[in-house]
Order: structure tokens, then C-alpha cells, then sequence
């Protein structure tokens, strides 16, 4: 976990959402995902109140609308099964635009739409505006077990070296004049996700026999101490308490 590795979806600055403690944000956007499950999908109205509070934290942590909805189309495939439920759906039917559809469905696609939008959304202003080194450090302060958080790390930092590996690999394909245009050429393919397999077994047998060399038993080093003040929390809890506020007016009125 050390530093120097940051991810795509990161977006650097100075705002006061950045200056939060990591495992404050991660306790936030946690609770506020729970708030909006549990709202009941009949006010339609909440899930508009939602939107605006996660407009006006990414106004306070200075994303830009086109970023944070660039990075919501990673929701499209469930978007495109949402859309399919008030066609397969049971129960009573309605005429829309000459299509008879399903009522449960179209609520189940509402229900699905409008959650999984936000629960995104607040996902990707995290991941916008805390480091990914900050991040697993944050889910080490929130006493996750130990093992997930050391293998999400090697996962994430080991990801991107694969990558390179494959990229390198494909220039050489490419050097000899190999270019796969058909199944005649999925052998060759294969043969190369085979060595990369190899080599990427190889590499981690080194990388690990080099950490138990240098005294490595099974945990990782703390290697900074992060602490967050009374009002840091406060801060970090005015979204998700908002958000319970909604939620509360929702199942009343």
C-alpha cells in the first residue's frame, strides 16, 4: 500500500471533501447507499432530494458533471436489464405508447434505475476524491479483516502490471505481423493467455519469496495512523443524516 499508485477514477484537489479522512467518506457513502435502499419506491420525490445531495457534494468537492457522468455509464448493463422488467413482469398491465406493460415491472425498473443511479454516483464521487492508497488504508481503520484489505492492495497494484504485460505482448504480436481476424487465430491467443498466466504465477511466487525475506508473517506494516476529529465526523455524517431525513418523510407522508 504504499504511495505513488492512483487509480483512474481519481480526480485530484483541495476541497473539503478531499481533506476528509478516507474512512469517514467510506462510512458515509456506506450509510447513505443504506438510507437510499431502504426508501420505500413510491416517493418518487425522495430519490429527486437524493440526486440534489449528491449534486451539491460533488459542487463542494469541485467535480464536474460531465466526469461524474461519464463514469455512471459503468451502470449500463443494468440499466438495459431494468428496462427489460416491465416486459417480462407479471401481474396487472397498463397501455403506454401502444405497449402493454407490466405495473410491477415498471416499478421494479423505477426501483432498480433510481437506486442503482445513486448508489453509483455516490460510489464514484468516493473514488473521485480519496486516493486509492488513502482508500485501503480507510477500510483498514474501519477494521476490515486484515487478508481482504492486503488482497485487494496486491489485486489493484499487480492489475496494472499485468496489463503492461499484456500490452508488451501484444506489440510483439504485432512486431511479427500477427493480427487476429478470425477463429484461426484464437490458438494463438490462447497460447499468449497461457504464458501470461505463467508468468504472472512466476511473478507473484518472487514478489512473495522477496516479502518473506524481508520478514513478512501474514500482515502488513501500519504504516500511518489515521485519526479524524468530532468535526470531521460531523461533516462526513451531514449527507447520510440528510439523507435519513428523506427517508424518514418518506415512509411518513
Amino acid at each position: 500500500m504504499g504511495a505513488g499508485h492512483a487509480h483512474k477514477l481519481y480526480r485530484h484537489g483541495h476541497s473539503p471533501v478531499h481533506a476528509l479522512p478516507a474512512h469517514c467518506k467510506i462510512a458515509a457513502v456506506f450509510s447513505f447507499v443504506l438510507v437510499v435502499v431502504s426508501t420505500p419506491r413510491e416517493a418518487v420525490w425522495a430519490f429527486g432530494l437524493y440526486a440534489l445531495l449528491i449534486a451539491a457534494v460533488a459542487g463542494a468537492a469541485r467535480i464536474p458533471a460531465g466526469f461524474l457522468l461519464k463514469r455512471l455509464l459503468i451502470e449500463v448493463p443494468f440499466v438495459a436489464f431494468a428496462l427489460l422488467m416491465p416486459f417480462v413482469a407479471e401481474g396487472s398491465r397498463i397501455e403506454a405508447l401502444g405497449m402493454s406493460l407490466s405495473e410491477s415491472g415498471l416499478w421494479g425498473a423505477w426501483n432498480i434505475l433510481a437506486k442503482g443511479t445513486l448508489g453509483v454516483a455516490a460510489s464514484v464521487l468516493l473514488a473521485s476524491t480519496t486516493d486509492l492508497r488513502e482508500l485501503l488504508l480507510g477500510l483498514q481503520r474501519l477494521k476490515m479483516p486484515p487478508l481482504l484489505v492486503q488482497i485487494a492492495s496486491f489485486m489493484i497494484r499487480y492489475g496494472d502490471v499485468i496489463a503492461d504485460e499484456m500490452r508488451r505482448m501484444r506489440i510483439a504480436r504485432l512486431s511479427r505481423g500477427f493480427e487476429a481476424r478470425g477463429v484461426r487465430h484464437w490458438g494463438v491467443l490462447a497460447k499468449s493467455a497461457g504464458a501470461l498466466f505463467i508468468r504472472s504465477y512466476e511473478r507473484g511466487e518472487r514478489v512473495h519469496l522477496a516479502m518473506v525475506s524481508r520478514g513478512y508473517t501474514g500482515t502488513m506494516p501500519q504504516i500511518a495512523e489515521t485519526t479524524a476529529t468530532r468535526t470531521q465526523w460531523t461533516r462526513a455524517a451531514a449527507l447520510p443524516l440528510a439523507a435519513l431525513a428523506v427517508c424518514l418523510l418518506g415512509w411518513t407522508l
